[in-house]
């Protein structure tokens, strides 16, 4: 891969997705913490919030592999660019981050729609 850089440059990105997910789990933690100290509450609600837990978890491992993928990308590119070497072997790596990045934003997307479905059967439990 003749531009070695490219994979870095996409590395902050994600670094945010990461920032903004482990702000989810934490506060979903929280909250699940909240809701087990609680004696008045479903278990329904809390399995349901254990499994929106396990989605985050996943979705932070893709996105951790995603940036290691771009990280060893962009090292080896750089890499066999300074030796000179016509092995391409950054692009397949690069190609692996993006694909663990998109299956990471993937399952946030999922767990978006749930915590919307999750927070209207509240609702209406309440009603």
């Amino acid at each position: 891969m003749e531009n070695w850089y490219i994979p870095a440059t996409i590395i902050p990105g994600i670094g945010l997705l990461i920032l903004s997910t482990s702000n989810l789990l934490v506060n979903l933690s929280t909250e699940i913490k909240t809701l087990i100290t609680e004696t008045a509450m479903e278990e329904e609600l809390i399995k349901q919030k254990l499994k929106q837990l396990r989605l985050l978890n996943n979705a932070m491992v893709f996105l951790y592999v995603a940036v290691a993928c771009l990280v060893i990308s962009a090292l080896i590119s750089g890499i066999l660019k300074s030796i000179e070497a016509n092995f391409d072997s950054g692009i397949y790596i690069t190609i692996a981050g993006i694909i663990s990045a998109l299956l990471g934003l993937i399952t946030l997307i999922i767990y978006s729609y749930r915590a919307v479905k999750i927070r209207q059967d509240q609702f209406h439990n309440k009603c």
